[in-house]
């Protein structure tokens, strides 16, 4: 099943994982011991993630290394952006009532 990347960070726990990977690729061991679960349960997040494309996955001899998956979450902040325009121009719309409304007062 294709999971949907807004489900993928809608969950505390993955967007703690993700938060971690912008400093440096990590073990699934590594990453767990950041958090009070499981491994399996860091496994799970992690396989949910890669299902999104948010991370990928690079074996280095023994070891699975986990990495950001940068241009994914760049999509994702261009989504984004879309909305943070809107709530822009709001606030400066409040800004200005409340500016104008101030000066009535006095």
């Amino acid at each position: 099943m294709r999971r949907d990347i807004f489900q993928a960070i809608a969950d505390p726990t993955r967007r703690a994982i993700l938060v971690l990977l912008t400093v440096q690729a990590m073990t699934p061991n590594a990453i767990a011991e950041h958090f009070q679960s499981t491994r399996q349960a860091v496994s799970k997040h992690l396989r949910i993630l890669a299902e999104c494309d948010l991370v990928r996955q690079e074996q280095r001899g023994r070891e699975i290394y986990f990495s950001l998956e940068i241009d994914r979450m760049k999509e994702l902040d261009k989504w984004l952006e879309q909305f943070k325009k809107i709530w822009e121009t709001n606030f400066r719309q409040l800004d200005t009532l409340l500016v104008t409304m101030q000066r009535k007062k006095k």
